[in-house]
């Protein structure tokens, strides 16, 4: 099946996480960061979000980092670990500190939204692939990681390169673009560099957006032209749902896959996109067709839209799978509210 996991032998770990999460600071109220009063205190992190969401829906998962040896190291460790994850592999930095950062409760994409990073010199901007235990990141079925590593340092780059580079035995290496002009301090130099790299992945998510923005790409085909080596190709379009590219059969040929997106009364637009590929790859690593990977990529994201925050608990696997199995008309008029992964109360599916 295109993008299984199932090809590497008998692991430990079902997904290792490789990345830098931060001490995020969430306002107590919307406006500018000048108008807050008050910020409550959580995680966040592309890579170590998808992992505690993997956890949460019942994965073994590994989180690979690196934090200072202060407090806010203390609480990220602590924090994660909490859903279940392996931290087993982060490693202290006692002359750097763990990053920080501020953000307005608005949707990035909005005029008024801002984020503050205090990220500059962190512990996980020094990773590198001397400081990193090897043994960790490829003891997985699968090995994720995004962009922002990439941006944060030439170390860190190095990293990723080394990777991704071929080798016998290597685990699916799943790569988020996850395309964040901000990070880059040669803002012309990051696009060009996650192009290489996702071309050197085996699953590829992508917003249709961010391929526009960073290569100048429109389309869901123009896109898979830009990356054509992936097995499996997810272009993320928003509202309009998700295109997967996935090669099969003997002749190594595309089938494209198209999802519509799910109606979601949103709470907060914030962490979609990690849950999302955490649903993709909690669907893969149980070889579900490519359709059901998608429609768990949505409701995965769907939870997290319907809570304040980055993080929340999934819906249960029994209740997901029920949702994923509906059939088209029925899923194209389901409708999400907040407290729907409890128990279905704030769910609307049509009677069949």
């Amino acid at each position: 099946m295109p993008g299984s996991a199932a090809r590497t032998p008998a692991v430990d770990t079902d997904v290792v996480c490789l990345g830098e999460s931060m001490v995020t600071f969430l306002p107590s109220r919307p406006g500018r960061l000048a108008d807050v009063p008050a910020f409550s205190r959580g995680i966040g992190g592309a890579e170590s979000n998808v992992a505690c969401a993997l956890a949460a829906a019942g994965h073994r998962v590994k989180w690979v980092s690196r934090v200072g040896a202060d407090g806010f190291g203390d609480h990220l460790v602590e924090a994660v670990a909490a859903y279940g994850v392996d931290t087993s592999a982060v490693r202290r930095d006692p002359d750097r500190p763990t990053g920080i950062y501020f953000r307005t409760a608005t949707d990035r994409d909005t005029d008024v939204h801002e984020v503050a990073y205090y990220r500059a010199g962190s512990a996980a901007s020094a990773m590198s692939p001397h400081n990193v235990p090897q043994d960790a990141l490829l003891g997985g079925r699968v090995l994720h990681l995004s962009g922002i590593t990439a941006a944060l340092s030439a170390d860190c780059l190095a990293l990723l390169h080394a990777l991704t580079a071929p080798r016998p035995g290597r685990p699916l290496v799943s790569f988020d673009v996850n395309h964040r002009p901000g990070l880059w301090r040669t803002g012309d130099r990051g696009p060009k560099v996650l192009l290489d790299l996702a071309r050197r992945c085996d699953l590829v998510f992508a917003g249709e957006d961010e391929a526009a923005s960073a290569w100048g790409v429109h389309g869901t085909a123009a896109i898979r032209a830009a990356l054509p080596e992936p097995d499996v190709l997810v272009v993320k379009r928003g509202s309009d749902g998700a295109t997967v590219y996935s090669r099969t059969g003997p002749g190594r040929q595309d089938t494209v896959t198209e999802v519509p997106a799910l109606h979601v009364d949103v709470v907060a637009p914030v962490g979609a996109g990690d849950a999302f590929a955490a649903g993709f790859l909690s669907a893969t690593l149980r070889g579900l067709p490519v359709r059901d990977r998608v429609r768990h990529g949505h409701l995965m994201a769907a939870a997290v839209l319907t809570v304040p925050g980055d993080l929340t608990a999934p819906p249960s696997r029994p209740h997901a799978d029920r949702l994923v199995a509906l059939d088209d008309t029925a899923w194209g008029t389901l409708r999400l509210g907040p407290g729907w992964t409890d128990d279905g109360a704030n769910e609307e599916v049509p009677v069949t």
